[in-house]
């Protein structure tokens, strides 16, 4: 592999015409993608590149395949490959992930026990490495990029500039204060409110309830049924220049979203929680307010429920 990675190298800076085909696999020869050049120059011209798949990938080995493209194209970039641009550049993979979601499977007759045995990225699909021009277009896109928490309003944006993209239904924290054992002390559980930026990915989290800090590894779902919890990432905030512990999460039971239901984190729905993730690399900007007087679908001004008490 580090002759492989070498003669690349070599063939980018002197222009050297390349006439093979490379077949690289991970893990263990079980997922396997191809390249092919064919009276091609390896130079930045070379981009757009296109990768097929040789082999299912399914969701608990999504993030370390994903990583292994990462890792090995990003010598023969112009610009530093990243997970969240190489998935942008491919939106199907997103599509794909959100179709993993228990209560999309659910509405198709389909019962889902564990999701981290679905398929993330199907065999004979492609990925494309993006050229310069569609990076720089994606990397600004990624600076330019906002997303905004209106608390009492239970709705999560996502802007790129002035312009919303998204909209998506959410859960905040209760309106009490509570011994967590977590914390080993008295927390007001209310979500926090200030801006700052994603700080941190937790790509394969631990789904602990803070109240007894025991960790559980499956869930009761609306409908009752009893699953393997979802392999989603969590997202850390900071806000103000402080860390609270306050992430935004899917939930998997979807009927508390538009309540004030957790323990001061934000959750989503897992589909929503996919988009949310790759539209927030590292240092996207956030703000969480708590705005009780908004403009509704209809353009009309409407109040929303003090659900925090703060205008008594």
């Amino acid at each position: 592999m580090n002759t492989i990675k070498l003669i690349l190298k070599l063939a980018l800076v002197l222009a050297i015409p390349i006439f093979f085909v490379i077949n690289i696999c991970y893990p263990k020869n079980d997922d396997c993608f191809v390249i092919s050049f064919a009276n091609k120059r390896l130079t930045t011209n070379s981009l757009p590149l296109k990768i097929q798949i040789k082999k299912n990938i399914i969701v608990d080995n999504y993030f370390p395949f994903i990583d292994s493209i990462v890792t090995k194209y990003d010598s023969i970039t112009p610009y530093k490959l990243t997970e969240h641009l190489l998935v942008r550049n491919n939106y199907w993979i997103i599509d794909t992930l959100q179709n993993t979601d228990y209560y999309r499977k659910k509405a198709k007759d389909s019962f889902v026990y564990n999701q981290r045995k679905m398929i993330a990225i199907p065999s004979g699909s492609f990925i494309t490495i993006p050229d310069s021009f569609k990076a720089t277009k994606l990397l600004n896109a990624f600076k330019n990029t906002t997303i905004d928490i209106n608390i009492p309003e239970f709705k999560l944006r996502i802007y790129e500039d002035s312009l919303k993209l998204y909209e998506f239904p959410i859960r905040v924290g209760r309106h009490e204060k509570k011994f967590l054992e977590m914390s080993g002390r008295m927390e007001d559980l209310r979500t926090k409110t200030g801006k700052g930026t994603i700080v941190k990915h937790i790509k394969n989290p631990k789904y602990v309830n803070p109240v007894n800090n025991h960790e559980y590894l499956v869930t009761k779902r609306d409908d009752n049924k009893v699953t393997k919890l979802p392999l989603i990432p969590f997202l850390e905030t900071e806000l103000n220049g402080l860390r609270y512990g306050q992430l935004i999460h899917p939930t998997t039971n979807p009927i508390t979203l538009g309540k004030a239901y957790s323990n001061g984190c934000i959750g989503t729905n897992e589909a929503d929680a996919w988009v949310i993730y790759y539209y927030a690399p590292i240092n996207t900007k956030i703000q969480i307010r708590y705005d009780l007087q908004v403009i509704d679908e209809n353009n009309e001004s409407q109040v929303l429920k003090d659900i925090y008490g703060y205008s008594k």
